[in-house]
């Protein structure tokens, strides 16, 4: 086990199921405080850590950000995450909010008025993945296997408007349930989007002792009908049916499910089938017959696949990130998805995670 502090056990207090390295006391919490308080040695970049469980599966939940840094099912990693002394890279399980994706320049319209986001990716230009990622939330475990991140993100230059979110974890037989709700607190409408990013892994066809598969290696079924093109600053500038022709043709076409081999796919689907009760979902498999299903109620009408070919070359194509998405890049600018909330409004939804190891 291991504490905020980065150490083994020593210190700050246990994190066993259900339990807050360094939180304030309360049900299933430790009672010791958090960093500034009392606590020695250095705090971990991610903040204290949420642990959850249930029968073989354990999910990690971070203070910083709110997000999922890990998923284990047994002794495996499911998630592509990080270690607790490191910073989550690349959207690495964390929560996209107020959007998800990118805005064009950072630079948006909203009823008259012209707003400037800071940009955080300066390669191409772009304010990427929303506001609340290093924000510190509020972790509260309601039980071994259940708990939650509340974050209240204030107005600020460049998004001038007061949202709270509100994400519940849930482990179960099924695997993990996630539940993301945001409201305006604003006395004004507010422009609002919600997303995340895991990163999957699978056992390789040794198993879940031997080396994780890599992303040509699996398979993926993914029933979109439609595809976002973007350009060269990844931002949509066409909706096409999947196998179009002049714009890839099959390369992207996962309906029926076939392997991914070595095609780049950095690409938002839509136009997803979904069953009776309005549920999508992708699925993943490895060789050696592993497998995992990301799934997805109406709110989420989009979904990023993700085989990580700009990343570095240790962590190029060693997984697929499979991102839920209420609305695709620059909605802030297109309007596609966007949601706009009247003082007081909320919305949300919940997706998914069903191992199959």
């Amino acid at each position: 086990m291991v504490d905020a502090t980065g150490r083994d056990g020593a210190g700050a207090g246990p994190v066993a199921g259900g339990a807050l390295a360094g939180g304030p006391a309360g049900p299933g919490l430790a009672a010791s405080g958090p960093a500034g308080s009392g606590s020695a040695g250095p705090v971990a970049p991610s903040g204290r850590q949420l642990e959850l469980r249930h029968g073989a599966l354990a999910a990690t939940i971070t203070e910083i950000g709110g997000g999922l840094r890990r998923l284990r099912v047994g002794q495996f990693d499911l998630l592509d995450g990080y270690e607790l002394t490191e910073m989550a890279s690349r959207g690495r399980g964390q929560l996209l909010l107020p959007w998800p994706n990118r805005v064009r320049g950072g630079r948006y319209t909203f009823a008259g008025t012209t707003y400037q986001l800071p940009i955080n990716e300066p390669a191409l230009g772009n304010a990427s993945h929303g506001l609340t990622r290093w924000c510190r939330w509020d972790l509260r475990a309601s039980s071994d296997s259940a708990g939650s991140a509340t974050c209240l993100l204030p107005a600020q230059s460049g998004y001038p408007f007061t949202v709270a979110f509100a994400v519940d974890y849930r482990l179960d037989d099924d695997g993990l349930t996630v539940t993301m709700t945001a409201t305006n607190c604003s006395d004004r409408p507010a422009p609002v989007g919600m997303g995340a990013h895991p990163y999957f892994r699978l056992p390789g066809p040794d198993g879940p002792g031997g080396r994780p598969a890599r992303a040509d290696e699996m398979t993926l079924r993914l029933a979109g009908h439609r595809r976002l093109v973007a350009d060269a600053a990844l931002i949509p500038v066409a909706d096409v049916p999947v196998d179009d022709p002049e714009t890839g043709g099959a390369a992207f076409d996962f309906r029926t499910g076939r392997a991914i081999g070595p095609t780049v796919v950095d690409t938002c689907y839509t136009d997803i089938d979904r069953d009776a009760a309005g549920r999508a979902e992708a699925v993943l498999a490895a060789p050696g017959g592993a497998g995992v299903t990301v799934w997805f109620d109406e709110t989420w009408p989009y979904l990023q696949v993700f085989t990580g070919d700009t990343l570095s070359e240790s962590e190029r194509r060693r997984s697929v990130a499979i991102e839920p998405l209420t609305c695709p890049a620059d909605a802030f600018n297109s309007g596609t998805g966007l949601r706009v909330l009247e003082p007081g409004e909320s919305f949300g939804g919940s997706w998914g995670i069903t191992p199959d190891i």
